[in-house]
């Protein structure tokens, strides 16, 4: 589906930024930028889900990860721009990246595209009383059709055993631009550790879950040939927590 022709006020694309850091000051002023710079302008401007991670487990840590939402591209170029052109907003940016030593390594940014399947991401009624743990899967598939097999199966029987024992992604996506294409992306909010831990174990042994990898395998082949697992917290500050 077009990114610009889906159902109004639906969430079609996830654009995620990840700030590589190295220990010392610069995970500190990274919270400090969004926080107090960022974020509350974004919010002024922006409606989209908005969400600040920081890394427990992933290949680059110390890591920050921001993840927004938008309807569509265009509305993108346009919050972008009007963060651009505001001239309060470009002085505190300025401020922030003033100091002698850089505030990140690097910043690696990919748009991610909703299945037809993903939820809205929304804040809990009721924030929790600590910052959940995020569970991040990029799941590379071999090829395109692969790929769609994966979708399929996940927006099937995978996500009704998912619920079943207690695994509730709020995000399906795949990557439009970026790393490790094709893939399916998704995102998992859990209480804690421990929660995380006693759901995929449920899961590995649901004995439905056993007989449709084995009806997928032999129908498809191994559709996710490659799976990149990443945890962070989020932010006390995340708009979702």
């Amino acid at each position: 589906m077009p990114l610009e022709s889906a159902e109004s006020k639906k969430t079609r694309l996830y654009v995620l930024e990840q700030y590589f850091l190295r220990n010392g000051t610069q995970p500190g002023r990274i919270h400090d930028w969004l926080r107090d710079g960022l974020l509350p302008q974004l919010v002024k401007i922006h409606r989209g889900p908005k969400i600040v991670l920081d890394a427990l487990v992933a290949p680059h840590q110390p890591q920050v990860a921001f993840i927004c939402g938008y309807e569509s591209l265009a509305e993108w170029r346009d919050v972008s721009a009007r963060l651009a052109s505001d001239g309060g907003f470009r002085k505190k940016l300025e401020a922030w990246e003033e100091p002698a030593e850089s505030p990140y390594e690097n910043i690696t940014r990919t748009l991610l595209e909703t299945a037809d399947y993903s939820p809205e991401i929304t804040a809990p009624a009721a924030p929790p009383k600590a910052s959940r743990i995020f569970e991040l899967r990029v799941y590379h598939s071999p090829t395109w059709r692969q790929l769609k097999a994966l979708h399929e199966r996940f927006a099937g029987p995978e996500i009704r055993i998912f619920h079943r024992v207690g695994v509730r992604p709020v995000l399906y996506a795949s990557t439009l631009a970026g790393s490790s294409m094709p893939n399916l992306v998704y995102l998992i909010p859990f209480d804690d550790l421990a929660s995380r831990e006693k759901a995929w174990n449920a899961f590995g042994a649901d004995p439905e879950w056993v007989k449709v990898r084995k009806e997928s395998i032999e129908q498809h082949g191994q559709i996710s040939s490659i799976i990149q697992i990443s945890l962070y917290r989020a932010a006390p500050y995340s708009p979702v927590r």
